[in-house]
């Protein structure tokens, strides 16, 4: 059985040094790539109170000859959009640059996808595998404006990077 036990009152960047080694415990392994995506997600909404928590991951696009898409995997929060194209919205946008995205105001995002209008801010890390394939993307939503700025980008990427190692490159 595992807690997540976060000291609330420190800074954010302290709440992520006492999560991810918890994080990295808690899949560590477990083999099961959906368990370890949906603890993560369950863990990241608990420590942080987010608003939405939850992994896209690239797989073949419905109806398509070898196209691919996000689709959606293990999260937390209210009901999300299933399906999400490449370069689209601030999820296929960074599954498009391989890079992480910080959205201070989503209605500012241009083609921003509205899953759900309580979303004003969002940071989506993408999720790389041996440096160079994308296999899906980290995405948190908050109901605030300006919630996530570069010591979530950094730490994000950081807990994607150990989750990418773990799951995918099999550094069980």
């Amino acid at each position: 059985m595992h807690e997540i036990r976060i000291n609330t009152s420190g800074d954010k960047a302290g709440c992520y040094r006492e999560l991810l080694p918890q994080i990295r415990s808690l899949i560590e392994g477990e083999p099961d790539m959906t368990a370890d995506l949906a603890n993560v997600a369950a863990a990241l909404k608990e420590a942080f109170g987010f608003f939405w928590v939850g992994f896209y991951l690239v797989k073949n696009a419905v109806g398509t000859d070898g196209g691919k898409e996000l689709v959606l995997g293990p999260f937390q929060g209210p009901v999300a959009c299933t399906r999400i194209g490449y370069g689209r919205g601030v999820c296929g946008s960074a599954w498009k640059s391989g890079k992480s995205i910080v959205v201070e105001d989503v209605e500012k995002f241009p083609g921003h996808i509205a899953c759900s209008s309580l979303s004003r801010s969002e940071v989506v890390v993408p999720l790389i595998v041996r440096g160079r394939d994308v296999v899906g993307v980290l995405d948190i939503d908050s109901a605030e404006v300006g919630t996530f700025d570069e010591v979530d980008r950094q730490f994000l990427e950081e807990l994607c990077g150990i989750i990418c190692r773990i799951i995918w490159e099999c550094e069980k």
